[in-house]
């Protein structure tokens, strides 16, 4: 119901009870705009800060052109199985090259990995539309596609590892804060600015192809502003270069076996793994939901009536799943104040359960927009409590792995919820009985979680 990023969660040490955050003010609580006032007087930040929001901004962009085209072409209609492979193409990347970017990003000037990694993109994205404009819609595409975001996770990583170049210290948990949700903000912006110029000028595939031009456009920009830093700024330092001896197939594999050991330590302790349970239970049937939603908008809602019609109404509801989104960045903070972190995460997947399973098999516009409001809520608050809990007890030496693991993990299963479903779920995506087994899957995933949280420790 969104195109949606996995959000990279902050792998810094949580502050210590009652004491304030680095860079936060006794008595005082973070909020976003207090945050980007303080990082906003450093001089470098702001750079690196408007490289993000212009190349977040083509990411929107570029896949409202792709979605789009892919989703809505008036010429084409998709079927569960093709909706799939398309996640798999739109999701994986982020997933599996992630975790092994960092051998490369620590290698190689992450100044030059910002410059040359979006002027590669927007080379991409110009082949990307060009397929587009031809009407190719199969393997030349997804590769294309493929190349695209491929060279994105290194850009988004390259970004994060530059952070601590360009903000002292102190103000770098409120760095952390404030450029993540910038960004994803940003990204939100283009695609619904290239969902409602398309809807307006009621385009073909011509005008998708203009919108990932534009898209590409913006990826020019970013490599430009990022080449305003100096090369040597955003590190790594000479000497971290100097101490890389081993070989990049040695620290792939490196890379690999820490990924293995970030899952064992997660699984093998109470509070960690069941709050990833959780998280895995509600992608797997979010991403069935995402793939219905957008089949019932193109061949059940508005089977007989324009690509355009279609497109212009499920962009409200990409609206109003992003209003859950951001809903829960508020609620989430206030609810975990009055209940624990374990209560919440309970409440939102019998919240899931219920919404589901009332609003669901009925299957009319206006309850799927509620729909989409409450599972954007829940699932974006489970993510906050999973990846606090995950701060909260997973040792220091096996953060940086375990939270690897579960970026990879959180989109994986969203895929294969999906690709799971595309076997049973009809081409208008009218299944009532799928429906009611999502809802008692979010119920038993509730349960489940409620046992297996049981007597979790509050923190190592």
């Amino acid at each position: 119901m969104s195109w949606q990023e996995s959000v990279p969660p902050a792998t810094a040490q949580p502050p210590k009870d009652n004491q304030p955050a680095a860079g936060q003010l006794p008595g005082r609580r973070n909020s976003f705009l207090g945050d980007l006032r303080v990082v906003w007087g450093e001089h470098d930040f702001r750079k690196l800060f408007a490289t993000r929001l212009i190349s977040q901004t083509g990411d929107g962009l570029f896949t409202a052109g792709l979605g789009g085209y892919v989703f809505f072409n008036s010429t084409n209609f998709p079927n569960p199985a093709s909706g799939a492979a398309a996640f798999a193409v739109l999701y994986l990347p982020y997933s599996l090259i992630g975790p092994f970017a960092g051998v490369f990003i620590d290698r190689w000037s992450r100044r030059q990995i910002l410059v040359w990694s979006a002027l590669l993109r927007s080379v991409f994205v110009a082949l990307t539309a060009g397929l587009v404009a031809s009407g190719q819609l199969g393997v030349p595409l997804y590769v294309a596609v493929l190349l695209v975001l491929g060279v994105n996770r290194f850009f988004l990583s390259a970004l994060s590892a530059a952070l601590p170049h360009v903000v002292a210290e102190d103000k770098l948990v409120m760095a952390n804060s404030v450029s993540p949700t910038a960004g994803g903000i940003a990204a939100a912006v283009g695609g619904l600015a290239g969902l409602g110029v398309h809807v307006a000028v009621h385009g073909g595939r011509g005008e998708y192809a203009a919108t990932l031009l534009a898209a590409g456009c913006c990826y020019i920009a970013a490599g430009l502003v990022s080449a305003t830093m100096a090369r040597t700024l955003l590190g790594p330092g000479q000497a971290v270069r100097d101490r890389q001896h081993r070989n990049i197939g040695q620290d792939l594999a490196i890379v690999a076996v820490g990924l293995v050991a970030g899952a064992k330590y997660i699984f093998s302790r109470r509070g960690p793994a069941s709050a990833l349970a959780a998280t895995g239970g509600n992608r797997i049937f979010y991403g069935i939901l995402f793939l219905m939603s957008i089949l019932l908008w193109r061949n059940y809602f508005y089977a007989g009536e324009s690509a355009n019609k279609a497109l212009s109404h499920y962009a409200v509801l990409t609206a109003i799943v992003a209003i859950g989104y951001g809903t829960a960045a508020f609620v989430t903070p206030v609810a975990t104040r009055r209940l624990s972190k374990r209560a919440w995460i309970t409440v939102l997947l019998v919240a899931g359960a219920v919404v589901v399973g009332v609003l669901g098999p009925p299957f009319s516009q206006p309850a799927f927009l509620v729909l989409g409001f409450f599972l954007g809520l829940s699932g974006q608050g489970i993510a906050i409590c999973a990846t606090t809990i995950l701060q909260e007890q997973v040792s220091d030496d096996y953060r940086g792995r375990a939270f690897s693991f579960y970026d990879m993990f959180f989109n994986a299963l969203f895929v294969g919820g999906a690709g799971v479903s595309a076997a049973f779920m009809p081409s208008t995506a009218r299944s009532v009985p799928l429906m009611l087994a999502i809802a008692i899957g979010y119920a038993i995933t509730a349960a489940g979680y409620l046992a297996l949280s049981r007597r979790s420790p509050v923190r190592t």
